[in-house]
């Protein structure tokens, strides 16, 4: 079953964003990660959807990850795909964030939203998830789904482009691994995925993007 979860999942992903002959793959994942875990698994606490034992480590942890992102993307990933191919392309949204405070809400209210809550349920709590249970849940399964995850992830950002792949790919080893690390806690990677585009939303509504 988390086999043909997972082939569902993957070929979802790769439908959108791809070959675009499925509609956007997060609401999709969204609904069927809930409703999997919350039937197969009794709760949505066994996909990490659950009360940090200790809020201030999962605050570190989320800092960490954000700040590792956007230093690898700064000053190693977009350095070295400028190499071989154009700039990532933004997303829609970033349109006319520049200077524009009701357009910056907007895109802070989808980032928390349909990236941070969105994404991270999709992507590192029901594909990762169902990923490690081909590995009976060990601890180089999760690892190893965390690699897979993170894959699916990079092509869930397609419309980047080559360089936009590769950066979603190793911003979703990031996240991923803040996942793993918080004892699979989702809010690790939630919030530090929040954090992360809320830098970006920043960066576009002051224009130090240029």
């Amino acid at each position: 079953m988390s086999a043909l979860e997972l082939l569902i999942g993957a070929g979802i992903v790769i439908g959108h964003n791809v070959f675009r002959v499925v509609p956007n793959e997060v609401p999709i994942l969204f609904v069927l990660g809930l409703l999997s875990f919350r039937l197969r698994e009794g709760g949505w606490s066994a996909m990490g959807f659950k009360r940090p034992a200790s809020w201030v480590r999962i605050v570190l942890i989320a800092l960490a990850a954000a700040v590792l992102r956007l230093a690898l993307g700064e000053f190693v990933i977009d350095p070295l795909t400028s190499r071989f191919w154009p700039p990532a392309a933004l997303p829609a949204m970033a349109a006319g964030i520049t200077g524009n405070p009701k357009s910056a809400i907007l895109a802070l209210l989808l980032v928390w939203t349909f990236a941070a809550f969105g994404e991270e349920i999709s992507y590192r709590g029901y594909l990762l998830g169902r990923a490690a249970d081909l590995g009976r849940r060990s601890t180089a399964a999760y690892w190893g789904a965390m690699v897979l995850a993170s894959v699916l992830f990079g092509f869930g950002h397609y419309y980047k482009g080559p360089s936009g792949i590769v950066d979603s790919g190793v911003a979703g080893l990031i996240l991923g691994a803040a996942y793993l690390l918080s004892g699979r806690n989702l809010w690790a990677c939630i919030l530090a995925h929040g954090l992360i585009d809320t830098v970006g939303v920043v960066i576009l509504f002051f224009g130090w993007d240029s």
